[in-house]
């Protein structure tokens, strides 16, 4: 990208800041696949208490981090819910079926949230010699394809107490539960701990080059790492990795407020040229949906004539993601000129 380019087609385009590369340069490692990485087991071990749970593994990707915890929880031909527009479902290429021969069901949710009654009706805990059963139950906190939203605490403690007594197990896919934390106050670990696996992303928000870290119980952990294994992707000295991530965890958090409000600065001004595309009250964290129907193609073509990148994720639906590497300066730019643009 040329100087002046505005990139706002994902929080996973940032760069590694001085002081993160500084400590990558410093970290002591080990071999992980030998589990002997000291600085990936601070990482894991820090990640784990934060969550609320025993044990935490570091992955090469969000996308692994649920495959494996939801490998934990159904077992091939049983079945997970989720929300239709859930990245398990919708942004992981089929690998949970592909790979260890889950099936899926879903509900939908305006705003990616989670449907009680609907869980209700679809869950099955023991269907029997004919049907799937239900496993597992996955919720996505913050969802993405749903902007940003936040799943709210109460929901999430009326789900646990609807599918644990059946034996209905629950994972969070909480790559950006940080921006839920930033956004409501809530603790990470009051969200963890309702949950028997947790994936979190550290590439995302926090601005680390890579990894993701699932947490559950020690034994899910110790079956996870098996499996990363068994699928190509044990990796050696992972401390150098694991380091920007503890930095991130120590710098960046608190932080996402400033892109929060770099979100709702962009909302605003496009309400403001259109409120038919977007409602600002809904931007709770740093995505903002675009709802521009057949226009979508042109405003992205158009937009990054004007030095702004984003990316299409629907039918007539343009996300921005605001990150670490955009300025409140830069907000304020591409509000200008999206508003200009939907006009």
């Amino acid at each position: 990208m040329g100087p002046g380019v505005i990139d706002l087609r994902s929080d996973t385009v940032t760069r590694p800041t001085a002081g993160m590369l500084a400590a990558m340069s410093r970290a002591e490692t080990g071999d992980d696949v030998y589990d002997e990485d000291p600085t990936v087991h601070a990482l894991e071990e820090r990640v784990a208490g934060l969550l609320g749970h025993e044990a935490a593994l570091f992955t090469v990707s969000g996308s692994l981090a649920n495959l494996l915890g939801v490998r934990a929880l159904v077992g091939p031909g049983q079945e997970l819910l989720c929300e239709a527009q859930a990245h398990v479902v919708r942004a992981e290429l089929g690998a949970h079926a592909t790979w260890t021969g889950v099936t899926t069901r879903t509900w939908s949710h305006p705003r990616g949230g989670v449907d009680l009654a609907a869980v209700r009706r679809l869950m099955a805990p023991d269907a029997g010699p004919y049907l799937v059963s239900t496993a597992a139950v996955a919720v996505e906190n913050t969802h993405n394809f749903a902007g940003g939203s936040v799943q709210p605490l109460d929901d999430l403690v009326a789900l646990r107490d609807l599918v644990e007594p059946v034996g209905i197990r629950l994972h969070l896919d909480g790559a950006r539960i940080w921006n839920a934390h930033v956004a409501t106050g809530t603790a990470t670990s009051d969200y963890g701990r309702l949950f028997d696996t947790v994936a979190v992303c550290l590439s995302k928000g926090l601005g680390a080059p890579v990894g993701s870290l699932l947490a559950g119980s020690a034994d899910a952990i110790a079956q996870a790492r098996i499996w990363r294994k068994r699928l190509g992707a044990g990796w050696r000295q992972a401390g150098v990795l694991a380091a920007a991530g503890l930095y991130a965890l120590d710098h960046h958090v608190e932080r996402l407020a400033e892109d929060h409000a770099n979100a709702r600065t962009i909302a605003a001004a496009v309400a403001e040229a259109d409120p038919s595309v977007v409602d600002p009250g809904t931007v709770e964290t740093n995505i903002v949906l675009l709802d521009v129907g057949d226009r979508a193609e042109q405003l992205v073509d158009r937009a990054r004539a004007e030095g702004i990148l984003t990316g299409i994720v629907g039918a007539g639906v343009v996300r921005l993601i605001t990150h670490l590497d955009l300025t409140a300066a830069d907000a304020q730019r591409a509000a200008k000129v999206l508003a200009q643009l939907v006009r």
